[in-house]
């Protein structure tokens, strides 16, 4: 039989491989091949075309083209070069084998000489193996190069949302205009207020879309608030490893969510329940049920939902019971004039604790040099065969996590020494807003504040009863008819000062001026006894 009356099939792939980024495009296979075939005048009986990897076995285009083969249809290929074939080692021994039993007579490449005798598939086989080579050595290097980057910090695949990739730092950085969004999804959860279906509906209608600008999903949610990354640490094989990409939001911000995440175990309601003022906020003070609304006749009423069995409960109206609120908020109002004294007393302290909070970043710095210290003698342990690998990764890992906790810190000294004291600040002009709250008609904006001054809100016999949150619990424990028989404004000491004694009517300070300082300082003392040195508790 001769050359001429063979009949061949044309064979030419090409992926989206690194490794084949530089292999001719299937237009060039092709051309080549047909010039091939005319110059040696084959006859071709059929082209495969195939756009995928020969690293494993399993195309479909290729398999049907050895079936083909096997029924007598074509005896030989046409191929730019042996790679195209295979890159694995079982195509490339169903290949020698059709060779060996005579299905396939010839191959022929504009690349590569083969003849079907002992020295010719012996040139094959080593042909296939230096593919095999090349790809597994590939293979390892991409690896290598993978696990050093994600030594040194980088993140090594597409960025997240909230980040860009630099291609010239080889870096992630901060999306200015998705990055903002993200830390508020965050700060939203960490509230423990929002669901999911919540968070998803509010922060798309800011503007929080994926990269495609596609609204995310439920799920794209829970990924994004569980992605170390947000807060400066690449989670890969296990392992923890320190980025250098600036973080959007502080490890505390991200540990506080994951604990809402944990404590939110029920399935949450998406625009099935009407949006009432007080609903989810209170329990029975009978039976520990839940208190939902209910609206009858015009008027909203919260009910004991009697869940955990036969309750005597009776309906509150809403707006008595926002009138309750109302009063408790009262409680814990001050007077701009009280507000605005202690408030000096707070950036006093303020200043002089700056020295203080510099000594204990230095005190935080060397524990972040001890951690390194650990980290280096783990390594070590661990390349000494000391230690597995999963009891290397276990170690790690805490310290990983210690370590960037301890540079959260680090990172709110350096930012300001004296942020300590914002939550004190922060209570005082609460303190303020109490008493414009306790005058508003949105039920929304009094829940909202009345979660912060108090917890465990229980409605028993028609009353509300609570636990005031520290130091909201100091100011209701301070007299609140001084200023009535000092000759104050109504609501208590703190809806106004007492008056001037008539020898002292001159502008100086409260403590200097007013028979009410003792109770002012009384009040300051209790307030850094409780929050303690560093005001964190509040």
């Amino acid at each position: 039989m001769t050359t001429s009356s063979r009949k061949f099939f044309i064979y030419t792939r090409k992926s989206t491989d690194t490794e084949d980024r530089q292999v001719r495009s299937l237009a060039d296979q092709l051309s080549e091949l047909r010039e091939l075939a005319r110059k040696e005048q084959l006859e071709v009986v059929d082209v495969f075309i195939e756009k995928q990897t020969a690293k494993v076995p399993g195309r479909p285009v290729f398999a049907e083209m050895l079936e083909r083969i096997e029924a007598g249809e074509a005896s030989g290929i046409l191929a730019w070069h042996p790679d195209r074939l295979a890159r694995n080692s079982v195509d490339g021994g169903k290949v020698i084998y059709l060779v060996d039993t005579g299905k396939i007579t010839d191959l022929k490449f504009p690349t590569f000489w083969f003849d079907a005798t002992p020295q010719g598939k012996f040139m094959l086989s080593i042909a296939f193996g230096q593919s095999k080579y090349y790809v597994d050595n590939l293979s390892e290097n991409i690896k290598r190069s993978y696990r050093q980057r994600l030594k040194d910090g980088i993140w090594p695949h597409k960025a997240p949302l909230g980040y860009l990739n630099d291609k010239k730092l080889k870096s992630l950085v901060i999306d200015p205009a998705i990055a903002p969004l993200i830390k508020k999804a965050f700060e939203a959860y960490a509230t423990g207020n929002y669901a999911l279906s919540d968070l998803r509906r509010i922060m798309g209608d800011l503007g929080l879309v994926s990269h495609t600008g596609k609204e995310l999903s439920i799920s794209n949610y829970q990924y994004l608030l569980k992605n170390t990354l947000y807060h400066g640490l690449i989670y890969s094989g296990g392992e923890f490893y320190e980025s250098k990409h600036e973080p959007i939001i502080s490890k505390k911000l991200f540990d506080t969510c994951q604990e809402v995440m944990t404590r939110k175990s029920k399935p949450q309601h998406e625009g099935g329940l009407k949006p009432y003022a007080y609903r989810g906020l209170f329990k029975c003070g009978g039976c520990g049920s839940s208190i939902t609304t209910e609206t009858q006749k015009g008027h909203n009423y919260l009910r004991c939902t009697k869940r955990k069995g036969p309750c005597a409960q009776k309906y509150i109206r809403e707006e008595t019971m926002t009138a309750m609120i109302q009063d408790e908020l009262r409680k814990v109002s001050l007077s701009d004039a009280v507000a605005d004294w202690l408030i000096a007393r707070v950036e006093k302290e303020k200043i002089e604790d700056d020295n203080s909070s510099k000594g204990q970043a230095q005190k935080v710095n060397e524990e972040i040099v001890a951690v390194d210290s650990k980290l280096d003698k783990l390594m070590t342990a661990y390349l000494e065969n000391a230690l597995t690998l999963e009891e290397y990764q276990t170690a790690k890992n805490k310290l990983v996590s210690e370590k960037q906790t301890l540079k959260d810190k680090l990172t709110a000294f350096n930012r300001n020494s004296t942020n300590q004291f914002e939550p004190v600040m922060n209570f005082l002009n609460d303190c303020k807003q109490a008493g414009i709250l306790a005058q508003s008609d949105d039920p929304v904006k009094i829940r909202t504040f009345f979660q912060k001054v108090g917890s465990n809100p229980l409605v028993r016999d028609r009353a509300l009863v609570f636990s005031p949150r520290a130091p909201f619990a100091f100011v209701q424990e301070i007299p609140k008819n001084a200023s009535k028989e000092a000759g104050g404004a109504a609501g208590g000491v703190w809806g106004g000062m007492p008056p001037h004694p008539p020898q002292l009517r001159r502008p100086s300070p409260i403590p200097d001026d007013f028979e009410f300082s003792a109770k002012l300082c009384a009040l300051w003392d209790d307030i850094r006894t409780e929050l303690g040195s560093k005001y964190s508790r509040f």
